[in-house]
Order: structure tokens, then C-alpha cells, then sequence
């Protein structure tokens, strides 16, 4: 326990906080808009605006991969995790706290405003729950994959390489994100149909796979420069 609690706090010591930053924000915002969903205007495509933060949790871990390795960005998935568990707990506590949300003075419907957001903030156990399993479950695959189809490719630099083990690994992830996180929360207690379920997960993952190609180049450019600064043995 002594040993991974030092490798851990080496690993922080290392990562460039900036990235570590990104991951923790990424994971507590896609949590929190997920409460949104999106009007698609079709009945069997479902999506939330966690999407807008999503893409960039798994660029944050495609990084993470490539320049230390799978392990090392499954730690730091299992630590933003763990502080967007305490997130959650900081946003049920405020939520019973006796007062009023500025948004809620609305003549007629303060009560039933405050209340509403009070329960978005709060959250639901099954919803946290449910998005944690999914998350841990796409984080792992995420990472392993990225790294093992690193490991596979004939050339292990340049920027075909990176996008090739980013565009796949997070598109299989996201799709069994979304599939895990409709399978055990939509489908049980919201009722949605396997068709729903499988549509979601395979759309969603598609739109947050276009997200990564459009900053993927970003994120080339910032392994880059943790690799040639870790080679110079500089910090980033």
C-alpha cells in the first residue's frame, strides 16, 4: 500500500498538472451535463451535452497512454473518478443546504425552481452509480487497447500513429461507455428499448469520435512536447 501510494504521488509529480487538470474537469462536467439531453428530433436517437466534455477526458487519457503508458492513465482515471465522486457528494450536501438558487426567483415557481435544481445538482444514486461502472469499464478498455494497438503498429511515431490508437480506442470505449450507462440505467429506470440503447451508444460514440479528430491534433502536439521534454529532463 506504502509503494502505491509513493507511485502515485510520483506519477503526480510528473503528468503536467495542466493535463491532470483537464482529466478531473472533463470527468465532473460530462457528469453534471449529463442531466441535459439533447433534442435530436428523432424518437430513437438519444444524446446528453455531457458530450461536450467527454472527448476531451479521452484525449486527456489517449495523452496519458502515450507518453506514460496505459497504467498510468488508468491511476489517474481511477483518481478523477474519486474526486468526481466527491464532487457529487460537495453537490448533494449544497443541495440540502436551506436557501435559494438565483435562477429560481420566477413569480409563482420559486419553490418548485429551487427544487428542480436542487435535484439536478444533487443527482440520483443510480445515475452516479451507473456512470461510474460505465466509466471505470471504458477507461480500462481506453487505455489497454490504445497502448496494445501502439504496440502492434509497424510505425511507433508520428502523427498517423497517434490518431490511429486514439480514433479507435475511443471509439470502441465510447460505445461501451454509452452501451453500459444505457444498459444499466436508461433501459432499467427509464424504460428505453434495446434499439434506444444500442442507437445511442453507437451515435454518441460516433459524435464524440468526430470530436477527437478535430483535436487530435492538439493532442499530438502536446505528447510531443512531454516526450521531448521528458528526453531534455524538463518539466512541461
Amino acid at each position: 500500500m506504502k509503494q502505491a501510494f509513493q507511485e502515485f504521488r510520483t506519477l503526480m509529480r510528473t503528468v503536467p498538472p495542466l493535463l491532470v487538470t483537464c482529466m478531473v474537469l472533463s470527468v465532473v462536467g460530462m457528469n453534471l451535463l449529463a442531466n441535459k439531453s439533447i433534442d435530436t428530433g428523432v424518437t430513437w436517437l438519444a444524446l446528453d451535452c455531457g458530450i461536450l466534455f467527454s472527448w476531451l477526458t479521452f484525449l486527456s487519457m489517449d495523452v496519458v497512454t502515450h507518453c506514460y503508458g496505459p497504467r498510468a492513465a488508468s491511476v489517474l482515471s481511477f483518481a478523477a473518478l474519486g474526486l468526481n465522486l466527491f464532487m457529487a457528494l460537495m453537490f448533494f450536501l449544497a443541495s440540502r443546504i436551506p436557501g435559494v438558487w438565483g435562477e429560481s426567483f420566477v413569480e409563482g415557481s420559486e419553490k418548485i425552481i429551487n427544487g428542480a435544481l436542487d435535484n439536478t445538482f444533487a443527482g440520483t444514486w443510480f445515475i452516479i452509480l451507473g456512470s461510474s461502472i460505465a466509466f471505470l469499464a471504458s477507461a480500462l478498455l481506453n487505455n489497454y487497447l490504445n497502448y496494445g494497438i501502439g504496440k502492434l503498429a509497424k510505425k511507433k511515431a508520428g502523427f498517423g500513429v497517434f490518431a490511429l490508437r486514439s480514433y479507435v480506442s475511443t471509439f470502441l470505449a465510447q460505445f461501451a461507455d454509452n452501451l453500459i450507462f444505457a444498459l444499466l440505467v436508461s433501459r432499467v429506470f427509464f424504460g428505453w428499448t434495446s434499439l434506444q440503447c444500442f442507437t445511442c451508444a453507437l451515435t454518441g460514440a460516433v459524435l464524440e469520435l468526430l470530436f477527437e479528430v478535430f483535436f487530435s491534433p492538439m493532442g499530438y502536439r502536446i505528447s510531443r512536447r512531454i516526450i521531448d521534454d521528458r528526453s531534455k529532463g524538463t518539466d512541461l
